[in-house]
Order: structure tokens, then sequence, then C-alpha cells
């Protein structure tokens, strides 16, 4: 029933069109056209006006004959960079890019299978329950897309986001994030004919950082700083230094902690400073903190689970539940009050220029979406 060479041909033509982030027009008009023969009804909300990007959220609508809660699909349009002058590769089975920018797999081989998927429903004239399909844009960017999507034009309280690697797992838990930037403000002087009357704002970030425990915090947080930037020359001391990290943790109560430390570490630098060398309203921080995404939490025995372990069952599959470190759209779906897990592709590497897919893995995810989608068509409940 799959076809092989068109899921091929979908993916190739889709990982060729170069879509950066905030740079999907393109690509979303290619998907439209593709979803066209399917869908009752295609949207584009106006997210991209606040995400900056040069079009918004695609979303379409497949009426189904079958009297069910509709399920939604989603995926996300938009690569990281280098993703300019994609050349998609096929050899022994297996996707790459020619070595010079990302593949793309991430995340248009869900696009792929999701278009396989409704394509192999409507030409069997397959009986199923109403689909709504949400292609997001900027997601590589901070899920922008998701953030300012329309949730107005969803009726679907549940469904999958098709935006991992493993195609034996659903992820039911996901951490809440918060992303953090500091500013340290000092002062400006001649580094070699008047350091005295500088105030090094590097060396007091320097100081507040090496108080901090970063990386794995515990089985459930991590902390990262990702950037540390400053301007000038050698001979100047500088006056301001940029901070940027994250904090993760699937504990409210444990994000909370980890970020309220982190402020208090560079509070704590700037007043010692201020208390020994009596230098008035300097040095100072400006302080911004931002909760990235919610954490996301599905039990065992919600219908996203549970469609997904039977349908693998009735594959011959086992599909286990699985506890993420990262973030997805899927995040931003669940606080809104849709419920979604996420399921796998097979894609590895991604984001960097080695990043590959087996065509196999994509053709198992087809198999096991329309598995669930037969499922879902004949009625769901809590087990």
């Amino acid at each position: 029933m799959i076809n092989r060479d068109r899921l091929a041909g979908t993916f190739k033509s889709l990982a060729s069109i170069d879509s950066v982030s905030r740079q999907e027009a393109r690509i979303s008009g290619e998907i439209r056209k593709m979803l066209e023969p399917m869908a009752r009804e295609i949207l584009i909300d106006r997210a991209g006006e606040k995400a900056g990007s040069d079009t918004g959220n695609l979303i379409a609508k497949i009426k189904g004959n079958r009297n069910v809660p509709p399920l939604m699909l989603n995926a996300h349009m938009d690569t990281v960079e280098p993703g300019i002058g994609v050349k998609p590769q096929f050899k022994n089975g297996v996707f790459t890019s020619d070595g010079t920018t990302v593949l793309g797999a991430d995340d248009k081989s869900a696009i792929a299978i999701i278009i396989e998927t409704l394509q192999i429903l409507h030409e069997n004239n397959i009986p199923h329950g109403p689909l709504e399909i949400v292609i997001t844009i900027c997601e590589e960017i901070g899920l922008l897309g998701a953030k300012n999507f329309d949730f107005n034009l969803l009726s679907a309280k549940y469904g999958y986001a098709i935006d991992t690697a493993d195609t034996e797992c659903i992820i039911t838990r996901a951490p809440a994030a918060n992303r953090f930037e500091i500013l340290v403000h000092g002062k400006d002087a001649h580094a070699g004919a008047d350091p005295e009357n500088g105030i090094n704002a590097i060396l007091l970030a320097s100081r507040a950082i090496s108080g901090l425990e970063l990386g794995r915090i515990d089985s459930e947080t991590t902390c990262n700083i990702g950037v540390i930037e400053a301007r000038g020359a050698t001979n100047i001391v500088p006056n301001l230094v940029r901070v940027k990290g994250e904090v993760r943790s699937h504990d409210v109560a444990k994000l909370e902690e980890v970020t309220r430390k982190i402020v208090a570490a560079f509070e704590d630098v700037v007043t010692d400073y201020r208390k020994k060398n009596a230098s008035g309203s300097l040095p100072r921080l400006d302080i911004d903190i931002e909760n990235e995404f919610s954490r996301t939490f599905v039990p065992d025995d919600h219908p996203v689970v549970v469609l997904a372990k039977q349908a693998a069952e009735n594959l011959g599959r086992q599909v286990k539940t699985k506890k993420s470190g990262g973030g997805s759209d899927a995040n931003v779906f669940f606080e809104k009050g849709i419920i979604t897990g996420v399921i796998g592709t097979g894609m590895q590497d991604i984001h960097s220029v080695r990043e590959s897919i087996r065509l196999d893995d994509m053709e198992k995810t087809v198999r096991l979406l329309l598995e669930i989608i037969d499922i879902h068509s004949n009625g769901t409940r809590r087990s």
C-alpha cells in the first residue's frame, strides 16, 4: 500500500527547498499543493507576522467519514542553518546532504510521512475520522510558530507531533524551560593607563558563572550557559557583557529554584563589588527571564498513548513511553490543552551536516500512523 518511491520523492522534493527559520513561504506553497487533493480546507494563519516569517502556520483539515474526535498531526517546516543550498543525496536506502548543509530530515521527513499517509487514505478510500494537520513555522528558533498559532482554528484535543528520532518510542514527558539573558554593566577605562578607574564586566560575569552548577543538575533538571558576549578592544576595560542561557526541568519547582540561584549569583557579585569599592550605581544588572515552554506529562492511559501502543502491537512492534530533555511544538500544544505525544521518523545526527535518515524508518512511521488512524476510526476511550 505504501508507495516507497513516492515517499522518497516527496521527501527529496521537500528537502531540496531551502526553508531556514523565517524563510518558509516557498516550502509552505509546495506543501499546500501536495495536500490540496486530500484536504477539504487549507488555511495559513497570521503567526508569521508576529514571528517575523514570510508566511504563517499551515493548517489542513481532512473531513473523514467516521464519527470520532478529530486527531491532530503536527510537524514543522523550518530548518536550522546551514540550510541554504541543500542538495539531498540518496544511496543504499539512506538520505544525506552533500555534507555542506543540514539535510532537513528534521522535520521534513515528518511532513513527507504525513503526506504519504494522507495519500494512502485518499486513494484507497480508507475509512477514518477527521484529521487536522498543523505544519508550523519557526519551530527551531523558539517554537515561535506554535506560540503564535491561532488555536481557534483547531478542534482536536489530542494528537501527535512527529518530531524525534526514535521510531520505537512515544515521548510523553518533556521539560519546561526558562531562558535567561543577563547584562552586566561595568565601567570602561584605558586598560593600560587607568585600569583602576574601570569596572571589568567580564570579570564580574566570570565570578558569577564560576559559582554556578551547570550541565545535568539531577535526573530531571539541566542548566546551560550558551553565550558570553562582549565587544571592545584589549586595551579597554569592558563595560558590558551579555550572558545567555537556559534552565530545563520536569519539575517546575526545581526549574524556578535553579533560575533563582542563577539570578542570585549575579546579584551577589554586584552587591559584593559595590560594598568593597563604594562604586556608586555601577556595576549593575539588567535581567530578563522568559518561560520558553511549559512541561508535558501525558498519562499512560490517555488515548494518545493507548493508540500508539496498540498500533505498534498490531504491527508486531513495541512502542515505549519515553522522557525527553528537549522541547517541541508539543509543549505549546499541551499548554493549550491539546494532549500531544511525540513520535519519531528515524532522523539521525540532526542539526549537523552529518544528518541522515533511512527510507525504511520513514516507511515504518507511515505504517504506524496508518494503524493509529485505523484504530482511532473505531473510537477511543481511556483504558
